[in-house]
């Protein structure tokens, strides 16, 4: 089932509310030119995944969350670092593949890419061994060039970087 949010069309599972996640587009200018900031998922799915697999900092959020403050906070918890005194501007949501819609704000900021520290989770590694292991939810960021982050980004986000792109002329 599916049926149109914010102008996105969510997939309902199993006639549950759609999976939501909030998340910041941070963007600077170099040398005249726009680039992005993006993580790579940690933990062992991702380990040998580079073009498609980066994504804005985002994660998961309750139905009854503020999704703008999910953002901000999702931010934080992936980079390790608090944004404040910074304008956020609405970017129109994306469905990713598995359904999960994606809000996003643009952010103008600047931040060390090497400098980040990401909070992390544990799973059963590998499958079916019975031992836990901790994964970093982000294993490394940077800033990329609008051309570059096309290719690096989950392809549903690509329309975040278009949309971003217009706006900044």
């Amino acid at each position: 089932m599916r049926r149109s949010i914010d102008g996105a069309t969510a997939v309902l599972h199993d006639g549950a509310v759609p999976r939501q996640s909030a998340g910041l587009l941070l963007h600077r200018r170099r040398d005249g030119r726009i680039e992005v900031f993006l993580v790579h998922p940690g933990g062992p799915f991702w380990a040998r995944k580079d073009e498609g697999a980066w994504s804005i900092p985002k994660g998961e959020a309750a139905p009854s969350d503020d999704l703008l403050e999910t953002a901000f906070r999702e931010f934080a918890e992936e980079t390790g670092t608090q944004l404040s005194g910074v304008t956020a501007v609405p970017l129109r949501p994306v469905v990713q593949a598995g359904g999960k819609t994606v809000h996003a704000w643009a952010v103008e900021a600047d931040l060390d890419a090497d400098a980040i520290v990401s909070n992390t989770f544990t799973l059963e590694w590998p499958r079916g061994s019975g031992r836990t292991r901790e994964f970093p939810e982000v294993d490394r960021a940077a800033w990329f060039g609008l051309d570059e982050a096309r290719r690096r980004i989950n392809p549903a986000q690509v329309a975040l970087l278009d949309e971003l792109e217009a706006l900044l002329g």
